[in-house]
């Protein structure tokens, strides 16, 4: 059976991108971007580009009355949102409540979204505001398309509306998934693959190139403003995938086992280029592989302590959901990793403070 073009409309796919927004927000239906090329067309949206425009040139930390050192954390952005709302976000705040960091309070919570959390779920998972622990502030930040990089303090409302951040759809970069395209565009060059699957083009290649390296000129333009405010700058994104493409220079590619290239239209090379090839500071990237593998066999562990399956087989689909928590990256075993390079960067900047 060959693949369907007309599942894959703006209209036909309408209804599931509503569903990605929880309540009290709703999606703006302009901002939904199916494809490499819809992406490239986002950098001129109204707002999309007011937005890249502020993170660039504008955006900082609000001043500490205390001056206590801060860091920075990049995680990724997910199906759901609000960000926090998913699993995966849930998972990685739970995590550092759990190591002791705390909000500092100033962002409200709009009490609608309090009905995705599961009984018992501590609401401070779905707290935006900076959190704190002995004295050391940490600040998140979403890696993000089309957005490029989103302070968390404003994932909810931005400029007195509903943040842009909390009104999207953009699955349009995961070429894996076989529908990330965008049949009704006029530079429209993927061909069907199996099933409903569809196989990128050149234009959809070149498009996508072109989107990735927007993004790390954004993310990068961002913490270069701001390094000055920050000890150290950490990001938690799964090896391999586009979020971590964004990220990772020349040498972090080789590693990650991602592309250094992409051929487009006319069968031309293109180079990717990620915030670790542009003048930016540097920004410890985790997990590895090898920080995912030892927390595969430590899931191993549990499951069997559990008494649940714990084949090899097992141990991999349930490593790859992340044990109920969409990725593994929200896994507790793969978890302690942030939370130790946070302790690990905490005490660094206590240090550097105390003999400033």
């Amino acid at each position: 059976m060959s693949a369907d073009a007309s599942l894959l409309t703006h209209e036909a796919r309408k209804p599931s991108s509503q569903r990605k927004i929880r309540a009290p927000f709703a999606l703006d239906e302009s901002m939904c971007f199916y494809s490499p090329q819809e992406n490239v067309d986002s950098l001129d949206h109204p707002r999309v580009a007011a937005w890249i425009d502020f993170v660039s040139k504008k955006w900082a930390p609000e001043r500490d009355a205390q001056e206590r050192p801060r860091i920075a954390l990049l995680i990724p952005c997910c199906k759901y949102k609000p960000y926090p709302v998913s699993r995966e976000h849930r998972a990685i705040n739970h995590a550092l409540l759990a190591a002791g960091w705390r909000p500092t309070g100033g962002v409200a919570v709009p009490e609608a979204l309090l009905a995705v959390l599961d009984e018992g779920e501590d609401p401070d998972v779905l707290d935006l505001s900076p959190w704190e622990k002995d004295g050391v502030v940490l600040d998140r930040f979403v890696v993000s398309e089309p957005l490029g990089i989103v302070p968390y303090p404003l994932a909810y409302e931005w400029a007195g509306a509903q943040s842009p951040a909390t009104s999207y759809d953009d699955p349009g970069l995961f070429e894996a998934r076989g529908t990330s395209v965008s049949p009704e565009h006029p530079d429209f060059s993927a061909t069907p693959g199996v099933g409903n699957a569809w196989k990128w083009g050149p234009s959809e290649r070149q498009s996508y190139v072109v989107m990735h390296n927007r993004m790390a000129e954004v993310i990068a333009e961002v913490l270069t403003r701001v390094e000055s405010r920050y000890a150290s700058f950490g990001a938690w994104l799964s090896p391999g995938l586009t979020h971590r493409s964004f990220m990772a220079g020349s040498a972090r590619r080789d590693e990650d086992n991602l592309p250094h290239a992409r051929r487009g239209v006319d069968d031309v090379e293109l180079a990717l280029v990620g915030v670790g090839d542009l003048k930016a500071p540097e920004v410890t990237m985790m997990p590895t592989k090898g920080q995912l593998e030892t927390a595969r066999e430590q899931l191993a562990v549990r499951l069997a302590a559990q008494g649940r399956s714990h084949t090899p087989g097992a141990v991999r689909a349930i490593f790859a959901r992340g044990d109920g928590h969409d990725t593994p990256l929200g896994l507790p075993e793969a978890l302690k990793v942030l939370t130790n390079w946070l302790d690990d960067s905490a005490d660094a900047a206590r240090q550097q403070g105390a003999s400033a």
